[in-house]
């Protein structure tokens, strides 16, 4: 299909209803239907296409290799709750981490050990930040956005060893092939670091949220719908609360499993990096295939960790029951992720990313170029909340810009790489909102909006750096 201004209906349509209903599925279904009905331009084959959209996002490799590891990961933390792992980690670390700043500063030491993939970061300390922030009543909003800065933030600016840098490094060289430069795709790559303007500028807003004590009145709100929300379901789940908050605390049953996933991560990332050609580490870690790896590395875990509960003479029956318990409560994080799929792929069929390639013409100058992308990929970031989308759909419209209008293409580069990270770390139908938002018990639509009055800020700041930079660069 031509590109169309109906690409982007389905997009306003989730977004509107979830503002509306403060629920993002019914908005997904809704989308995915008029989307689909637009592309078949008939009610019952457009009813029949969006089944076939949600088959296919299934039938994706890389999709199923999220959705399995989410659902093993899940069930990973529930044997570590009822083997007493969590809560036992938890005691030793409330002993430790008396106010919120120490909470707050944990997330950040935490860092190093957990790096390597958004997902794995949020999903490995959330359920002890949780217990945490419900032992010190703080603001699940604030400690969330803390986590999600700290986690998007970071990643997407480390040159090696995430789950980003191949996936990013790919994009750049494939938007310059058939260029005369005399760059690389991976030194192009390393500089436009150095100009992701909005990712810099919200790690310094998380490192400046940690140690600013003052609690803001919205954050005192946050708290109170929390509260309620907790009343109006405190019937919900409360045999297996009840169960839980009587294990006993054994610490060890953390410390293992996490201490095993940790390392085979790492193992099976050199290993299979290395199998794809890589001459050093830092190689290996880039060309890996980190979304099979961390399956890999999770459900080598469980297995092991299986084994590890069975001889410390925990009760096979609980473990198993707690491990599909675990696996189910992130059923609706990937029941959305799955949805939101099969939504770009209606957008896709509508014309979106040529709609939006056409729609800017070539009337930009080239010290806006840069600035121009950033907002505009900020915008369509948002509606489909993901970073790769986001660049997978801008770079070749970034690089191409840059040549015609004379711009810095790593500036360029890095202007695109923003807007990714806005995306994923605001839109509520973000990985990254969903999951923190799942994992510490928040209402989806009430977080993103939260998290969205501090992220403008960054993107307006950004905004404003990308004009004085290609101002000065180009």
């Amino acid at each position: 299909m031509n590109s169309t201004w109906l690409s982007i209906i389905p997009f306003i349509i989730v977004i509107g209803m979830s503002i509306w209903l403060k629920n993002i599925l019914p908005g997904l279904v809704a989308g995915i239907l008029v989307g689909s009905i637009l592309v078949s331009a008939d009610l019952l084959a457009g009813t029949e296409q969006s089944v076939t959209y949600i088959v296919t996002t299934l039938s994706d490799e890389t999709n199923i290799k999220i959705v399995g590891f989410l659902y093993l990961f899940g069930g990973l933390v529930g044997m570590m709750n009822i083997a007493g792992g969590i809560k036992g980690f938890s005691e030793w670390a409330g002993r430790r981490i008396r106010s919120e700043r120490g909470l707050l500063v944990f997330i950040w030491i935490t860092l190093p050990f957990t790096f390597m993939m958004p997902m794995f970061r949020i999903m490995m300390i959330g359920p002890i930040i949780k217990s945490l922030i419900k032992k010190m009543n703080l603001s699940k909003q604030k400690v969330g956005m803390t986590l999600d800065i700290s986690t998007e933030s970071v990643i997407v600016l480390l040159p090696v060893a995430t789950a980003f840098v191949g996936f990013m490094v790919s994009l750049v060289e494939g938007g310059i092939s058939g260029l005369d430069l005399d760059m690389s795709a991976y030194e192009i790559f390393l500089l436009s670091i150095l100009f992701n303007f909005y990712a810099i500028i919200m790690l310094l807003i998380g490192i400046v949220q940690t140690f600013w004590r003052r609690k803001k009145t919205g954050e005192q709100k946050a708290e109170a719908h929390t509260d309620l929300e907790e009343k109006e379901h405190e019937f919900h789940r409360m045999g297996i609360k009840k169960e839980l908050s009587l294990v006993k605390a054994q610490p060890w049953h953390l410390i293992f499993p996490v201490v095993l996933l940790l390392a085979f991560s790492l193992l099976l990332l050199w290993q299979d990096g290395m199998s794809q050609g890589a001459n050093t580490i830092f190689e290996a870690f880039s060309m890996a295939d980190a979304t099979f790896v961390m399956l890999l590395a999770v459900f080598i875990t469980l297995v092991l960790t299986f084994i590890f509960y069975i001889l410390r003479r925990e009760k096979m029956n609980e473990i198993l029951y707690h491990f599909y318990d675990g696996g189910n409560q992130m059923m609706e994080a990937i029941s959305l992720l799955i949805l939101i799929w099969a939504l770009t792929l209606a957008a896709e069929d509508l014309g979106f990313s040529d709609f939006i390639g056409s729609s800017l013409g070539s009337f930009l100058p080239a010290y806006l170029t840069p600035a121009a992308i950033f907002v505009l990929g900020s915008v369509v970031g948002y509606f489909i909340g993901s970073s790769w989308g986001t660049w997978g759909l801008f770079m070749p419209l970034g690089i191409t810009l840059a040549v015609s209008t004379g711009a810095s293409i790593p500036l360029t580069v890095g202007a695109v790489f923003a807007s990714g990270a806005f995306g994923a770390l605001t839109s509520p139908l973000g990985d990254t909102t969903i999951t923190t938002a799942s994992i510490l018990d928040m209402d989806l639509v009430d977080y993103a909006r939260y998290k969205l009055k501090v992220s403008a800020i960054g993107a307006v700041l950004a905004a404003a750096l990308f004009i004085a930079a290609g101002l000065l660069i180009s």
